[in-house]
């Protein structure tokens, strides 16, 4: 069971650093320039498309950081301990295409969801659980599976693990002053 669990967080971890990525890198200054909104402020029926705070900086701080744990992962690869916990060989893939699919696929994903979630008229902040846990890993499923298929079990994992972990960290940066919002 551990060995699931472990195995599934490592494969994940791409995804992960995207999702998270993307929230933090409304700290870093220099990157003020890329603080404009996905859908450029246009709105469907009156409702945002996405919202003002799904913005070009988010999109492409946590595609970028993603891949770079993705690429980090096949270095990591050639110890025999990551081997052994490793869902796949890393230097028998295209590590930038893994790479784009899972971190792009964790923030379409978010993307997805906001959009939905706006057409249920919920503002951006508020909870829809049990989506805003899970929309960066549906989106991951939904680009990546296509390319690399994995037990069903794994992704169950993912998704009841992810769930947990989202909302314990949730309420640890709210705790902490890095997040507004409690849920």
């Amino acid at each position: 069971m551990f060995d699931v669990l472990l195995s599934s967080i490592y494969f994940f971890l791409p995804a992960y650093f995207s999702n998270m990525s993307a929230s933090l890198s409304r700290n870093i200054n220099f990157l003020k320039p890329l603080e404009v909104p996905v859908d450029f402020n246009k709105k469907i029926n009156g409702y945002p498309i996405f919202g003002n705070h799904k913005t070009w900086r988010g999109l492409i701080c946590g595609t970028v950081a993603g891949m770079i744990m993705a690429i980090f992962q096949q270095y990591l690869y050639q110890f025999e301990y990551i081997q052994k916990i490793s869902l796949f060989n890393y230097q028998e893939i295209n590590i930038f295409l893994f790479g784009f699919l899972i971190s792009f696929g964790a923030v379409f994903g978010d993307l997805l969801f906001a959009f939905l979630k706006r057409r249920q008229n919920i503002e951006p902040g508020k909870p829809w659980i049990p989506f805003d846990q899970l929309n960066f890993v549906i989106g991951a499923f939904l680009l990546l599976t296509p390319f690399l298929k994995l037990p069903i079990s794994v992704w169950f994992t993912i998704l009841i693990l992810t769930f947990v972990l989202h909302i314990l960290g949730n309420h640890i940066a709210y705790w902490l002053g890095w997040q507004k919002n409690q849920w």
